[in-house]
């Protein structure tokens, strides 16, 4: 947080937000899973004085559904929407996960429409939001403008020292960061903000997501854009422990929308950080591990 520049996102700050809304601040405010910041002062400032800003999120799909982690930024996000009642858009990266993950064009957009389903079950406000995927969405309109402009701005050494790109990337990846930077200006999405170009961005996320937006704050001046604003979470943490995140590519650190009550109970009983043994024959053999509790 220090090295990059993020502020702590203090109790002054939770307390502003119940004075501005009149609501109860999230539980993931009151406990501190969203810890960090970049000019969300700035953004309530604005709201204060009557002006309105919009949220942006997303997802990048690369499962068949959304994990408990997964569930965080979604569920802060729906609180923010109701609680400032603004507009939102999210983001479905399928582009990045089909050359991030080696998926092909068409099972990348697959994912993407089960995602959606997950994240509209979550109760956004259907006439404030807008879910689009990249593949959809991006080619001919004044989006694919935007990610020229930023793309054009943005040093490939620069990309590298961001992103720690290698020789061995393929042009796919160096290409996408600005695909997932444009969302935070609003003249990327015409039929909802024209003639609105000033307003304000928040963006709800996990601190993993902070590089891609340090390149956005630093591009978006020059093209006469303000800032897009941060609100970052930390990891969920997997069934293991604190040590590791939930992760969509080990299914048994993790309890995803779809698993079964049996499956939950399974997983939790079998992988969960607790000090158990892998099975009932061992527990009974070696007894718990209680060095995880010191």
């Amino acid at each position: 947080m220090d090295q990059f520049g993020c502020q702590r996102l203090d109790q002054s700050f939770v307390d502003r937000v119940f004075r501005l809304t009149r609501r109860s601040p999230h539980i993931f405010l009151r406990r501190n899973a969203f810890f960090a910041h970049r000019d969300l002062n700035e953004v309530l400032d604005a709201y204060e004085r009557g002006d309105k800003f919009y949220l942006f999120t997303g997802r990048g799909p690369s499962s068949e559904a959304l994990h408990l982690g997964h569930l965080i930024p979604f569920m802060f996000t729906k609180y923010l929407q109701e609680a400032f009642k603004v507009p939102l858009v999210i983001q479905l990266t399928d582009d990045e996960k089909c050359m991030w993950k080696n998926l092909t064009v068409e099972e990348s957009k697959r994912l993407a429409r089960e995602n959606a389903k997950d994240i509209i079950a979550c109760g956004f406000d259907v006439s404030r939001t807008f879910i689009f995927s990249d593949f959809d969405y991006v080619g001919g309109n004044a989006f694919y403008e935007n990610m020229v402009r930023v793309a054009k701005c943005v040093a490939y050494n620069k990309a590298v020292g961001i992103f720690g790109f290698t020789g061995v990337d393929h042009i796919g990846k160096i290409s996408f960061p600005p695909v997932q930077a444009v969302p935070s200006f609003p003249s990327s999405f015409p039929h909802l903000f024209s003639g609105n170009y000033k307003l304000r961005c928040l963006i709800p996320c996990a601190i993993d997501q902070d590089p891609y937006f340090r390149m956005t704050r630093d591009v978006a001046p020059r093209l006469g854009y303000k800032k897009p604003a941060l609100i970052e979470s930390s990891f969920f943490p997997a069934l293991q422990g604190v040590s590791g995140k939930m992760n969509a590519g080990d299914p048994n650190s993790a309890i995803y929308v779809t698993d079964s009550p049996k499956e939950i109970k399974n997983k939790v009983n079998k992988y969960a950080f607790s000090g158990g043994q892998d099975s009932v024959e061992n527990h009974r053999k070696y007894g718990a591990n209680l060095e995880v509790y010191s």
